[in-house]
C-alpha cells in the first residue's frame, strides 16, 4: 500500500533567507509535489481499475439479487393483500410548491464584484503565458460563480489572485523574493490538499475492499471470485423461491 504523509508542516519562509535559499526550497517543495501528484494519479488509476472489475464481476450480480428480492417482496405483498382489506384512504400530498427550489438571482453586489474580478484578473492583462493560463483558470471560475450568483466564491477568487505570486509587480529583489515566498506557500497548500485527498481515498470503503483483495491475492486467494460464487448461489436460491411463489398449477 502507498504510504501517505498527512502531517506536512509548512516550511515558513524566514525573513533572513536569500533569493537562492528560497529558490532552493521552492525546487524541493515542487519536487515533493510532483511525487505526491504521481502517487495520487497512480492510486486513482488503481482504484478506477478495481471499481470497473468489481462492477463487472460483483456489482451486476448484486443488482440481479436485489431485483429478485424486490420481486419476492412484491409477490409476498400480493399474497398479503388477499387477506388484508385494502386501505382506501387518500395518501397525504405535499403542499403546492413545497418541493420547489427557490430561484437564484444575480444581485447588484454580485455584478459589481464580478466587474472588479474581471478588471483585476482578465487574461488580456497577462504579461506572459504562464500568468495568462493562471488568469484564464480563475476567469473561468469567476464566470461560473457569476452565473450561480455566488458572491462568496467571487470574493474568494479575487482574494486568491491578490495572494498569488503573479499579482506581485516589479522586478526588484524584494518583488522577486515576495513572488518566491508566495509560490512556496501555494505549493505547501497544494501538498496539504493532495495529502488530504490521498488519505481520504485510502479511508474509502472501496479502497479498503481493494486492499483486502490485494492482500488475499498475495496469499493465493481470490476474494472477488469467492464473492461471485456466493452471489451466484444466493441468486439461484432467490430465483427458485420466486418461481415457487409464482407457480400456479
Amino acid at each position: 500500500m502507498i504510504e501517505v504523509v498527512t502531517n506536512l508542516v509548512p516550511s515558513g519562509p524566514h525573513r533572513g533567507e536569500s533569493i537562492e535559499d528560497l529558490r532552493s526550497r521552492l525546487a524541493e517543495r515542487q519536487a515533493l509535489l510532483t511525487e505526491r501528484s504521481a502517487e495520487h494519479a497512480r492510486m486513482q488509476s488503481d482504484l478506477a481499475a478495481f471499481r470497473i472489475r468489481y462492477r463487472q464481476e460483483v456489482g451486476l450480480l448484486h443488482e440481479e439479487l436485489d431485483e429478485l428480492e424486490r420481486a419476492i417482496a412484491q409477490a409476498e405483498l400480493g399474497e398479503l393483500s388477499k387477506v388484508v382489506p385494502e386501505d382506501t384512504g387518500d395518501a397525504p400530498t405535499a403542499a403546492a410548491g413545497e418541493t420547489d427550489l427557490p430561484p437564484r438571482y444575480t444581485s447588484d453586489a454580485v455584478r459589481r464584484l464580478f466587474r472588479d474580478v474581471a478588471k483585476t484578473i482578465h487574461p488580456d492583462l497577462a504579461s506572459d503565458e504562464q500568468t495568462r493560463d493562471r488568469r484564464h483558470t480563475l476567469m473561468v471560475e469567476a464566470n461560473r460563480a457569476y452565473a450561480l450568483g455566488d458572491e462568496e466564491r467571487l470574493r474568494w477568487i479575487l482574494e486568491a489572485w491578490e495572494r498569488s505570486p503573479e499579482a506581485v509587480q516589479g522586478s526588484d529583489l524584494e518583488a522577486m523574493r515576495l513572488r518566491l515566498v508566495r509560490r512556496i506557500a501555494e505549493i505547501e497548500e497544494q501538498l496539504h490538499v493532495c495529502a488530504s485527498e490521498l488519505a481520504a481515498m485510502q479511508a474509502s470503503a472501496l479502497w479498503q475492499l481493494k486492499a483486502m483483495v490485494d492482500a488475499a491475492s498475495a496469499n493465493g486467494k481470490d476474494l472477488v471470485r469467492d464473492m461471485v460464487r456466493r452471489l451466484q448461489r444466493d441468486i439461484t436460491a432467490a430465483r427458485n423461491r420466486l418461481d415457487a411463489m409464482l407457480w400456479n398449477p
